[in-house]
Formats: structure tokens, sequence, C-alpha cells
């Protein structure tokens, strides 16, 4: 299995899980062309699409996406503020566990500014359990039995504090971001809270362009964790098994 970014970040994000028989794509917030081009244009691989949100940077090509005849699942709130009618569409319960090709999906709600947010636990015979989380600002779940993590760590309070004073943000702004995504600190306190014993991947996303340091998230999530630490930019691969062999 491989993880595959297509892009990050507030301009976009998209990412997949990529088996040799298989891909789940997770986000749909970039051009349907880019999601295609990361497909190889195989778009009978595809098992289904994940959206956390209805956010533009989240299902940006979500139109185009059920158009090609592709199953979206994400949930009823996300489902109706995305607005669009379509039997493709699958709303999901929290909570429960759906079959999406050889994948086992389970959506659990978090923290964002938006109706009905989720994060998403995925299983794969081949990667074994995956934990994705982005835009929350905290996470009240613990997760068992983890094997890879793709988790936010978009700014540093610091980096924010600094740029308020130095004008270089507007309180408006600096506001938004505390209250609907991930700081670096509860990153590192979420993933310390969880066990860790069979993670062999911690791969940050969603960092912001001018709140954070790409080189000190990284370092930062490696001392405390231990484990192989990756930061997500577009183009890059990961490979992504339920062991490191």
């Amino acid at each position: 299995m491989k993880l595959k970014v297509v892009n990050t970040g507030s301009v976009g994000n998209c990412y997949i899980l990529e088996s040799e028989k298989e891909s789940l794509v997770i986000e749909c917030g970039v051009k349907f062309e880019q999601i295609k081009q990361a497909l190889d244009f195989n778009l009978s691989k595809v098992a289904g699409v994940l959206v956390t949100h209805e956010h533009g940077d989240h299902a940006k090509a979500i139109k185009d996406v059920v158009l090609a005849g592709l199953n979206v699942y994400c949930s009823y709130g996300t489902a109706v503020a995305m607005g669009v009618n379509s039997h493709r569409i699958k709303p999901m319960v929290k909570m429960t566990d759906y079959t999406i090709g050889g994948f086992k999906v389970r959506g659990f709600d978090v923290e964002h500014d938006v109706k009905e947010p989720f994060g998403f636990l995925i299983h794969h015979n081949e990667c074994g359990n995956v934990l994705f989380l982005t835009d929350s600002f905290m996470c009240r779940y613990k997760f068992k039995d983890l094997n890879n993590i793709i988790i936010e760590a978009n700014y540093c309070k610091n980096i924010v504090r600094r740029r308020l004073l130095e004008k270089g943000i507007h309180e408006a702004v600096r506001d938004r971001v505390i209250e609907s995504h991930m700081s670096i600190d509860t990153c590192i306190e979420l993933l310390k809270a969880n066990d860790l014993t069979a993670v062999n991947n911690i791969v940050l996303i969603h960092l912001s362009d001018g709140n954070s340091n790409e080189i000190e998230f990284k370092q930062r999530v490696e001392n405390a964790t231990g484990k192989n630490v990756h930061v997500a930019n577009k183009g890059k691969e990961f490979d992504f098994n339920r062991t490191p062999f």
C-alpha cells in the first residue's frame, strides 16, 4: 500500500491510499484533473472517495467526482451542505463501519466550524488501521491498534502570536485558526495519548503556509513519539504497510 499526497493545505487537500488492485481517495479539494492524474487515469481502481466536510479545500471537485461514477462517503450534514443531488453520495452514520471495496471505514465526529465534520478510521489488510484526522482543534477519542496515522498539524501558537504582534495576521484570522484547526502542541498531545506501539508512519498534513515550521514540526513529533514522521507535500508518496517490511 502507498499513500499519495495529491495536495495538502488551504489551497486544496487530496490523499490516496493505493494498492495494486484498488484505491481509496481521501478528500477531493483539488481539480478533478489532478486526482485523475494521480490515479494514472485508472478510475476503475477507485473503491470510493471520503470527504471530511464541505469546505472547498476538501470538496472542490465533488460534482466532477460523482459525474465520473465514483461513490462519495461523508456525514449526512456534509452531504446536505455540499448540495449535490446524486445517488453517488453515500451518507454515513458516525461510529458505524462501512465496507468500501477492501477498505473498512468508520467516521467519527470532530471539532470544526461546519455542520457535521468527520475524521476517519480506515482499515485495509495491507496497511492495517489508519487514522485520518484533519480540520479539528481537538479530538475526544482514543484509538486502539493503529498502524499508520495521517494527522493535521496546522499551526504553532508562538508563530501565530508573533505574527499577530507584527500585524502579519488579523485577530479574526487568528481566532478562526485556533478555533477550527489543530496546533502542533495538540497534535503531539493527541499522539501521546494513544498507544503507538504498532504505528509505522505518522504523516503531518495541512500545515499552514504562514503559521507553521515544517522542519521543527517533524522534529518535535519524532522526539515525542520515536516514530517515522513525514511531512506531507504535493506529489509525495510514502509506503503505508501494516509492518515496516
